[in-house]
């Protein structure tokens, strides 16, 4: 049949519906919000057009950030500003694609950060925690890495001409930013001292980040990049020595902020490398850098992880927000008229479950979808945002709470204004945590990481008096571990901008790789 016969046809079928529509639907059925809402957003779907090249791609992933997570992020930021919550959407929950991502390791059912990133970050699955080397390798043997390299996104990035980043609240050699950059047989060996001597031929993390150039050029002839432009996040300890000489925050008298035994001080040999590039350590140093001048930054903000967000504001130097990196990160990178490739990671999402702090993931969630929309208001329309996590947690919303109920609060059912009992006859939350060191109520704690150094406490207790929605509070949990676990299943992807549209289905984390590469074009001469 011609194409004029079948547009006729498909008019006469939307025409016949909407008759249909008229004659059976009610008036109170059509003109209902929800059902108003929902037609809106399939024409939207009907009416958009997609091209397949990015000039610049920004890769977020929320560390731990399960579909658990969301829910019950967008639930406590619509409720934070007033609502009932469960109507709202993060900043990119928002976006126009959304695929299912497959997460497990090679070896492993559950998995970790290295085996995950390294999958997005080079199209091929690895074992568990290993870095930028495919699954030939041996975790912790040195000798099994020569070979087995990969060439990630960031690389392939460098050698086509644009500029790169990676950000993270993490420390920057931590799993998920590590794999965007280094080598490694076991992503422990952050820096010489975390090594065992039996690694002595191998690099450690934070030394490839500072050697990362000539790395790069050695392993490829011919090849001639300008170096990661952007580096900033927390694990200061890794690149000074382990001599108080060099502390920035921590008092002599508390003993020496780094870590690394072989005396080299990574930050000025970075600095001596790039004279025109720019390091700082606070927020002070942070402000005063001037986007359009400056060349490259490495931003070191914490001798450890940077802190939770809702702990940020007790920061001795102070630092940054994961909201305000982004930002400043786009200035600097989107200098080169060629594009860029910009990773940013909230790593604190993951440290809060693993805490059994559902407060603190939730805060850090929140102000990961605030970089996302830093992102989506700074870049240009020609950019292509992809959002995901690496692996989820096993945390829970359950119990039958009624529309609204605090979702870090106890179940109230609906018609209730009383907690909801358990066959125990005590109350429960609505979130909580399959394993982990289970309850703590510490008030006003804002500082997850405090639950490690107090006794486990796992089953039930009576929560009758307690305050479950304060930020020190810390869920049960069922089974006994020394800190809550990933889980196994499936996390989201959320994708904007050219290319963006291949972003659909159940896919496996390797495919992520590939919607950045064919935006960018990495395979093209």
């Amino acid at each position: 049949m011609k194409a004029k016969g079948l547009a006729t046809l498909s008019a006469l079928a939307l025409a016949v519906s909407a008759g249909v529509q008229a004659q059976v639907m009610p008036a109170s059925q059509t003109s209902n919000a929800w059902y108003t809402d929902a037609q809106a957003k399939i024409a939207e779907k009907t009416a958009r057009t997609q091209s397949d090249s990015a000039k610049n791609v920004i890769l977020f992933v929320g560390d731990g950030m399960g579909i658990s997570t969301l829910t019950a992020a967008r639930i406590y930021e619509g409720q934070l500003e007033g609502g009932n919550g469960e109507e709202g959407y993060l900043s990119f929950e928002t976006f126009p694609y959304t695929a299912l991502v497959k997460t497990y390791n090679v070896d492993a059912q559950t998995p970790d950060s290295a085996g995950t990133m390294t999958a997005m970050m080079s199209g091929i699955k690895t074992d568990v925690g290993t870095i930028g080397v495919d699954e030939d390798i041996v975790r912790g043997d040195c000798s099994t890495v020569a070979g087995n390299e990969v060439v990630t996104a960031l690389e392939w990035a460098e050698m086509k001409g644009l500029s790169t980043g990676v950000i993270s609240t993490a420390r920057i050699t931590h799993a998920t930013p590590a794999a965007t950059y280094a080598k490694s047989a076991d992503r422990n060996w952050e820096d010489n001292s975390d090594m065992p001597a039996s690694a002595s031929e191998c690099e450690d993390i934070a030394s490839q980040l500072i050697n990362f150039e000539a790395n790069l050029e050695s392993r490829f002839a011919d090849t001639d990049v300008d170096g990661i432009e952007v580096a900033m996040g927390g694990g200061r300890r890794h690149f000074l020595p382990k001599d108080t000489a060099y502390n920035v925050e921590k008092p002599v008298e508390a003993g020496e902020e780094g870590d690394r035994t072989d005396g080299r001080d990574l930050p000025t040999e970075w600095t001596t490398m790039y004279e025109n590039g720019v390091y700082v350590t606070d927020q002070a140093g942070f402000d005063a850098i001037d986007t359009e001048s400056t060349e490259r930054v490495l931003g070191l903000f914490n001798e450890s992880h940077m802190l939770y967000e809702a702990d940020r504001a007790n920061d001795i130097a102070g630092e940054p927000s994961l909201s305000e990196m982004t930002e400043k990160a786009i200035q600097v990178l989107d200098n080169n008229d060629n594009g860029y490739f910009l990773m940013v990671e909230s790593g604190r999402i993951d440290h809060g479950h693993h805490a059994g702090s559902a407060y603190n993931a939730l805060t850090d969630t929140l102000e990961f979808a605030a970089a996302v929309q830093a992102a989506v208001d700074t870049a240009s329309d020609d950019t292509l945002i992809l959002v995901t996590a690496d692996h989820s947690h096993v945390f829970t919303i359950a119990g039958y709470p009624k529309r609204g109920n605090p979702i870090l609060g106890k179940v109230v059912a609906v018609g209730s204004d009383t907690p909801s009992l358990a066959s125990d006859g005590m109350p429960y939350t609505t979130v909580g945590y399959t394993n982990g060191l289970g309850f703590a109520a510490i008030d006003g704690e804002t500082d997850a990481d405090v639950r490690y150094g107090m006794a486990g406490d796992t089953g039930r207790v009576d929560l009758t008096s307690v305050d479950t929605e304060d930020s020190g509070f810390h869920q049960e949990a069922l089974i006994p571990l020394g800190s809550e676990t990933h889980a196994g299943e499936d996390i989201s992807l959320h994708a904007m901008g050219p290319g963006a549209h291949k972003a659909q289905g159940t896919i496996e984390q390797s495919v992520v790789f590939h919607l950045i590469r064919e935006a960018l074009g990495l395979d093209a001469e």
